[in-house]
C-alpha cells in the first residue's frame, strides 16, 4: 500500500509532485507573461483546474495567491521602468500590463511605500552612479510584506 507503480515500475511520485510541477508552470508562466493580460481564470484553464483550486494550491505552496504574484511582478518591472525613466506613470502602468492606473498605483504604493511619481524622482536621486545590478536589489519590493508605514504612529 502507499506507492502506485507506473507502467515502467518505478513508483509513481504522485499527485503531490504533479501538483508541484503544475504550480512551477503557472508560476513560470507568470513570470514570463506578466505583461499579458492574465488572470487566475486564464492561468487556471492553461494548466487543466478550476481557479479556485489554483488558488489555494499556489497560496499553500509560496505564501501569496497568483494574483498577488502577478502583480509584484509587475511592480518590480515597473520599479526598473521608471528608475530608467523615459516614460510616463502612465506608460509605466500599460507596459507591465496593468489596465488601471488606480489600481496599479495603489499596489505599487503598497509593495513600495510611496507612489510611483516619488519613486520615480527618488531612484533617479539614490541611484545616481550606482550599477544597475545593485540597484535592482537594493529597491525591490518586499513579497508578502506591505511597505512599511513611513510613520511609525501609523498602522
Amino acid at each position: 500500500m502507499g506507492y502506485a507503480f507506473r507502467v515502467t515500475g518505478q513508483r509513481d511520485p504522485g499527485p503531490r509532485l504533479r501538483d508541484l510541477a503544475m504550480l512551477r508552470r503557472v508560476r513560470d508562466r507568470i513570470d514570463r507573461d506578466y505583461a499579458q493580460p492574465l488572470d487566475v481564470e486564464a492561468l487556471a484553464r492553461g494548466v487543466h483546474v478550476s481557479a479556485g483550486h489554483l488558488s489555494r494550491e499556489f497560496r499553500a505552496a509560496y505564501g501569496e495567491s497568483p494574483y498577488s504574484y502577478l502583480m509584484t511582478r509587475r511592480i518590480e518591472r515597473a520599479m526598473m521602468l521608471l528608475r530608467r525613466g523615459g516614460m510616463s506613470v502612465t506608460e509605466v502602468c500599460f507596459e507591465v500590463g496593468c489596465s488601471s492606473l488606480g489600481t496599479f498605483s495603489t499596489r505599487f504604493s503598497e509593495l513600495v511605500g510611496m507612489s510611483p511619481s516619488a519613486y520615480r524622482k527618488q531612484a533617479v536621486e539614490e541611484g545616481r552612479g550606482m550599477p544597475g545590478c545593485v540597484v535592482k536589489q537594493v529597491m525591490r519590493p518586499v513579497r508578502n510584506r506591505e511597505a512599511a508605514s513611513p510613520r511609525p504612529d501609523l498602522p
